[in-house]
């Protein structure tokens, strides 16, 4: 536990080192306003500190840098974000002013949100693809050439997707009129594993060569859903290349751009955020998912017509302003749930 006067002088120590970039001393510290101590007693805090690991001391300087550790006690306790509502909030505690995101297409909201937490941020806005759950309003099969099937799949919010389907067998239209029939009788507004466990039920009762195109219109639609949950947009990677603490490393930014091109890791951390109540914090690799000790995540999960359906953030140096980043991905979290579901 620390008491009041090591709290102020850690937050002090803090504040001004991500403002600054620079190792913070006794003496930058001792002419702060608010931190009445002689910079001997700092000495002696900023000792105490260090020993508690919340602080370190570069090889190069006599000045303290703060630990992922430290930074976690600062979020966690000192961070103070102003409230985002209210008349006069951009003047007065500096959140950032954006423009609505209209309801076009979804694909187009998801960039420009990833493009406007980049910009806003000067750091990397990532944002998930909407999660489905997997409903198909309409199914529709199309006779392409000889054992060549269009599976055509429109879900219920109005999304196309076609599938051709390579089959053992030639199908007549007359058949696969007969099959889109009995689909979209039977199966209309089911989900894919619901439609699944129907056809299981009903085999006996269907003709064999329909019963085999079904299924494999099922295990197309299956990997469409799939293929919709595992989509993320990055944008503004170059930004890190901008960033005093990455441009002299670079292994630290290849293990960055690494991070990136792939996908899946940031995929997997923002599928834990999206099971948080708000905005979520992971500093250094405390997430266990993105193992770069130089980065944080400032996420956020977002709505649609009142259901978490993805997640979004940014991703930066652990030496970011962490309540603008936290007013952005609330604001931008806020914006891109109220397109979406105007849509």
């Amino acid at each position: 536990m620390l008491d009041d006067r090591a709290k102020l002088l850690l937050k002090t120590l803090v504040e001004r080192y991500i403002a600054d970039g620079q190792p913070v001393g006794s003496r930058t510290l001792s002419k702060a306003p608010g931190l009445d101590l002689s910079p001997a007693t700092i000495r002696n805090v900023m000792a105490d500190l260090e020993e508690l690991g919340l602080i370190a001391s570069p090889h190069t300087s006599a000045g303290r840098v703060p630990t992922a550790r430290g930074y976690r006690l600062f979020v966690d306790s000192m961070l103070t974000v102003r409230s985002l509502a209210g008349a006069g909030a951009d003047e007065a505690g500096g959140a950032p002013h954006v423009e609505p995101l209209l309801p076009d297409q979804p694909r187009r909201v998801i960039a420009n949100a990833a493009h406007l937490l980049s910009s806003l941020s000067q750091f990397v806005g990532v944002v998930t693809v909407p999660r489905k759950p997997g409903v198909f309003r309409h199914m529709e099969f199309l006779r392409l050439g000889e054992r060549r099937v269009l599976l055509i799949l429109v879900s219920a919010d109005g999304d196309v997707q076609n599938r051709v389907l390579f089959t053992a067998q030639d199908y007549s239209q007359t058949q696969l009129l007969e099959a889109t029939n009995y689909l979209n009788a039977n199966c209309a507004g089911l989900g894919i594993e619901e439609i699944r466990e129907r056809l299981k039920g009903e085999v006996d009762a269907l003709r064999a060569e329909i019963a085999v195109l079904m299924q494999a219109a099922v295990q197309a639609g299956s990997e469409a859903v799939s293929e919709e949950a595992d989509q993320v947009v990055i944008s503004g990677e170059r930004n890190l290349l901008q960033v005093q603490d990455f441009g002299a490393d670079l292994g630290s930014l290849r293990k960055m751009f690494d991070l990136f091109e792939q996908k899946a890791q940031v995929l997997r951390l923002l599928d834990g955020s999206s099971r948080a109540d708000g905005v979520r914090i992971y500093i250094g690799g405390e997430s266990g998912v993105v193992p770069i000790e130089e980065l944080s995540v400032v996420s956020s999960p977002y709505e649609v017509n009142g259901r978490l359906v993805g997640t979004l953030g940014v991703i930066g140096p652990t030496r970011m302003p962490y309540d603008r980043m936290i007013q952005i991905v609330d604001i931008t979290a806020r914006l891109v749930g109220n397109a979406l579901s105007q849509k």
